[in-house]
């Protein structure tokens, strides 16, 4: 219906840079979540608001789904669980905690039988980059750590 518009505007003496006329004109459709990939960090914590995504693997004829993945937000957009699955169940389990600012400040990972085995504790840059990752075992013993050290060519 567009084409059609702008022959009618050629036609009518138009050369082809004139815009069509406005009743030939579409309204884009709303964009959606991909294809707006400069949200703020805001803006996509607004998106995920109590948020849960499942996460199904299939075979190759569709007919058997499991679980894979799930991950959870809370009422302010903020990710506090994150689930992977094998085929026997659980495989590894995150929970997350944030500062006042909303940076993730630890993150405490268990195992196949849901217990503790691994902290990841965070310092950030005065720009929000991570600076450092502690990672202790569970009886808070530090196993290592991370540095974060970030360069442009």
């Amino acid at each position: 219906m567009l084409l059609v518009g702008s022959l009618t505007g050629i036609a009518r003496g138009q050369n082809s840079n004139t815009p069509p006329a406005p009743d030939t004109v579409r309204q884009a459709p709303p964009a959606s979540q991909t294809q707006t990939p400069f949200l703020t960090p805001e803006e996509k914590r607004l998106q995920r608001k109590n948020l849960v995504v499942k996460e199904m693997n299939a075979d190759a004829n569709g007919k058997r789904q499991w679980l894979d993945h799930l991950t959870v937000w809370d009422e302010n957009g903020f990710k506090i669980e994150e689930i992977e699955y094998a085929v026997y169940g659980q495989r590894e389990r995150v929970t997350f905690e944030y500062d006042a600012q909303g940076r993730c400040i630890r993150e405490n990972v268990y195992n196949d039988k849901n217990k503790l085995y691994r902290i990841r504790k965070y310092e950030y840059l005065e720009n929000g980059r991570k600076k450092k990752q502690y990672n202790y075992n569970p009886d808070g013993k530090l196993y290592s750590t991370k540095i974060y050290e970030y360069s442009y060519k």
